[in-house]
């Protein structure tokens, strides 16, 4: 699941015809586009961050590419494709995802929502776009948030919602085709700020829930001639301040996800079948809406850690 170094050069090198192709496209189309480009051909399982830029003081992307090798941090997440980003990460090493183009992205995630309707249909325009840019090899894939979900306990249980099933259903199809996973952001912290009671903080038994009922859900979809498709945590974090939340709430939380991910032992329903994480995010972000939002970084904008996290772990059990 890399773009590894020369990919991401090429990418970055066709970036403005693909932005003009984009940019003509409706301000409605964009804002259904909260896609991303993954490369198909690599496979690679494990751990990574989200490196997102919503802040008007972050380290220069030298540093903080810098700062992920020196803390064993193998692959990052970009919301879109940051040309200084990009050419940091040449030679580093890294795995990348690339997000579209986001400037006018009104929502990240638009599954489900008022403009769900037109994520398939722009899934279909953004590939044949890539296909004109000569990037037919990269996949095209939309995260989901787990509300898509009507039923998620037990997991074996899982289902898409009526509501959501028109929309998801017809993209894992689209999925299936292309052999590409669908992004779901799993976030066991809202649920324990409503009831914390309700939500342990050994976590893996709300994570894993979380992944097998999407993964049940998506079953059904294939039994019905859908096709099989992979699942990929695309976020998984915890705020360190806000409603409900700790420092050390959060760095257990992440530590476990390292752990548990970096074990390879995969999920109850996936047994054996290594789970692809990105750990939600690099850095607390100031120009965030108030709240939670803002504080589930790994690090401060100077770097400082906000609570340690051992990435070289990542093979222990959780």
């Amino acid at each position: 699941m890399r773009i590894h170094q020369k990919e991401a050069k090429r990418i970055a090198d066709r970036l403005e015809p693909l932005r003009l192709r984009v940019e003509m496209m409706t301000a409605l189309w964009i804002a259904a586009c909260g896609l991303l480009l993954l490369s198909s051909s690599s496979g690679v399982e494990g751990i990574g961050v989200n490196y997102g830029m919503i802040s008007n003081n972050l380290p220069s992307p030298d540093k903080v590419i810098a700062l992920c090798r020196a803390r064993n941090i193998t692959d990052v997440r970009l919301f879109h494709p940051d040309t200084a980003v990009l050419a940091a990460l040449r030679g580093s090493g890294l795995g990348v995802v690339l997000g579209t183009l986001n400037e006018d992205l009104v929502r990240r995630v638009v599954v489900p929502g008022d403009l769900a309707a037109l994520v398939l249909p722009a899934m279909r325009n953004l590939e044949s776009a890539l296909r004109g840019a000569g990037l037919g090899g990269v996949a095209v894939t939309t995260a989901v948030s787990t509300s898509v979900l009507g039923s998620s306990y037990p997991p074996s249980q899982g289902a898409f919602s009526e509501a959501a099933l028109p929309t998801v259903g017809p993209i894992a199809s689209f999925l299936a085709s292309r052999s590409a996973p669908l992004l779901v952001n799993v976030y066991p912290y809202f649920a324990y700020a409503t009831d914390p009671s309700s939500v342990p903080l050994a976590y893996t038994n709300m994570f894993d829930a979380i992944v097998d009922a999407v993964h049940a859900a998506l079953g059904r979809v294939a039994a019905s001639g859908g096709g099989a498709v992979d699942v990929v945590v695309s976020e998984a974090g915890w705020p360190s301040g806000g409603a409900g939340a700790s420092v050390g709430n959060a760095a257990a939380y992440v530590n476990n996800v390292v752990r548990r991910v970096g074990s390879g032992r995969g999920t109850p329903r996936r047994a054996g079948k290594a789970v692809e994480a990105f750990v939600f995010a690099m850095f607390n972000e100031n120009q965030k809406p108030e709240g939670v939002e803002r504080h589930f970084g790994l690090f401060e904008p100077d770097m400082t850690e906000v609570y340690h996290v051992d990435f070289t772990a990542a093979g222990s059990p959780a």
